[in-house]
């Protein structure tokens, strides 16, 4: 076996005294810029300290134990009684420059705080909190800029009775992460604003919602299309007048195109009134057209869209029954029209393919070897996923990091949403207003609504080889406005998503919306 160290003292003796004690030094810091028992494997089960790493606190409630994510043994925090205790390793002999902490956490919920931490780095102290997650592993990351030569990672909870956390697998090595889309659907917002919606921010003050959201940290938009609703909303000229906007905000732009006078989801794929009697062959004429005729009117008014989604939660197809994915093969020739048409107005424009398949690994995998097998275009992944349909936070990372490795494209939330509240601000009943509808560890509180944005984040972020762009969230500006009903054709029609948009009932700004500060 080859001993550098060994090596390195062998080749130093020649030397002058001096100069061996000064290069000695540095080799010993080096050794210390790597975790040590990083999968707390070293000691085996019980051990109250692992080596090499120090505790604080209740100390008693740190501890390793059998289970491990990839090895036997696994870090676990947990006491019967409330706790505060932090388990953590200091690195030395840091060259400077940006890290990444890798770790595969499960917690129970219920903490105060549960998280993983870089700190005395010589920066800010970078934190990533900790999703409840009870049986599935989650793969977490920290980033930080290292200017001390030095950096203390850390394991922290601060816990009630009976709360734990299981912690296994880290690395520490050089590399960055953040997200470049933190962005909302903002559909709702110009119906709104003509029946009279007011936006506020969080201390109460009336203003432009694009501008408390841009302030809070929203750097993209998503805008969908349709091609003639009944109410006038959300056409062509409606999505050019908010781009305006949206762009002056300093913010870039999401077009989703439904192909549809109405919704468009999983269960509906309606074709515009306009195109009802056309056979398959039109449809593809029909689709080029009106997608350069949207997008080349953006560009030709400065406001060229960056991202585009052809069809919007197309799990069984568009443009029923000819586009449905019982001829794919003809789905494809469609997809493909609105890809020629999005890249003949933009080559840059990134065009995105949207499935709520959001933890369904089995159904995104059939779907996309498909698309890929008839000749499908494509250059993004996104994936709706609320948690209250579409599976665990477990089943979320396992599916996005899968399609954005099988597929080798990047991937992101188109949508996502959670309530911070269950009772209606209107007459209809909201999508989710009862307690047994929640995900586990994540209450319908303004708290339980931003621990949920937090924690998609962080699994967007996770995302191995810088392929996670970010996340959308579902409509942050659909408050309870008489007139601005989810029924375009009927002006009597309420609202049943008011209590998971970011603006309370009061109209000021939810704690939530910070998230898009996320690194």
């Amino acid at each position: 076996m080859f001993h550098p160290r060994r090596t390195l003292r062998a080749l130093l003796l020649p030397l002058a005294a001096g100069l061996a004690l000064a290069a000695l030094p540095a080799q010993t810091a080096q050794a210390a810029s790597t975790l040590t028992n990083a999968g707390f494997e070293a000691d085996g089960t019980g051990a109250a300290v692992p080596s090499g790493w120090s505790e604080s606190g209740t100390t008693g409630a740190s501890y390793v134990e059998a289970g491990g994510h990839g090895g036997s043994y696994r870090l676990s925090h947990y006491s019967a009684s409330a706790y505060k205790v932090e388990t953590h390793q200091t690195l030395t002999g840091l060259t400077n420059g940006n890290y990444r902490l890798t770790a595969w956490v499960r917690s129970g919920g219920g903490q105060n705080s549960a998280y993983l931490a870089l700190r005395n780095c010589g920066g800010t102290e970078q934190r990533t909190d900790l999703p409840v997650s009870t049986s599935g592993w989650i793969h977490l990351v920290v980033p930080v800029a290292v200017t001390s030569g030095q950096c203390t990672i850390s394991v922290s909870s601060d816990a009630n009775a009976g709360n734990w956390i299981n912690v296994d697998d880290l690395t520490f090595a050089s590399g960055t992460t953040g997200l470049s889309v933190k962005g909302s659907d903002i559909s709702s917002l110009a119906k709104s604003e003509a029946y009279g919606g007011v936006y506020r921010t969080a201390s109460g003050t009336a203003g432009d919602a694009l501008a408390i959201l841009r302030s809070a940290g929203m750097n993209y938009a998503r805008l969908k299309v349709w091609v003639d609703p009944a109410d006038g909303y959300n056409n062509k000229a409606r999505v050019l007048a908010m781009a305006k906007r949206i762009k002056a905000q300093g913010m870039k732009l999401l077009v989703d195109f439904h192909y549809s006078d109405t919704w468009a989801d999983p269960g509906t794929q309606t074709k515009p009134a306009a195109w009802a009697g056309h056979s398959y062959s039109q449809l593809k004429t029909d689709v080029y057209n009106h997608t350069y005729d949207v997008l080349n009117a953006l560009k030709a008014q400065g406001t060229t869209a960056d991202m585009v989604q052809i069809g919007n939660e197309i799990n069984g197809g568009m443009l029923w029954s000819e586009g449905s994915t019982d001829n794919f093969a003809q789905l494809a020739g469609l997809l493909n029209s609105g890809y020629d048409a999005a890249k003949a107005v933009s080559s840059s424009t990134v065009v995105a393919l949207h499935l709520a398949k959001g933890g369904d690994l089995t159904g995104t995998r059939w779907w996309f070897d498909t698309a890929l097998a008839d000749g499908v275009k494509f250059d993004a992944i996104g994936l709706s996923y609320y948690g209250y349909w579409h599976g665990s936070l477990y089943d979320f990372q396992t599916t996005l990091d899968d399609a954005a490795s099988r597929y080798g494209k990047p991937v992101f939330v188109a949508e996502t949403a959670y309530p911070f509240r269950l009772d209606s601000d209107d007459a209809l009943v909201n999508q989710i207003d009862t307690t047994a509808e929640l995900v586990q560890g994540y209450p319908a509180t303004t708290t339980g609504q931003s621990n949920w944005l937090r924690d998609v984040m962080n699994i967007v972020e996770a995302v191995p080889n810088g392929r996670g762009l970010g996340v959308f969230y579902w409509e942050a500006t659909w408050t309870a406005v008489t007139g601005n009903g989810w029924d375009p054709a009927d002006p009597s029609s309420g609202n049943g998503w008011e209590n998971q948009a970011l603006f309370g009932f009061d109209d000021k700004a939810l704690p939530a919306m910070s998230l898009f500060s996320h690194r």
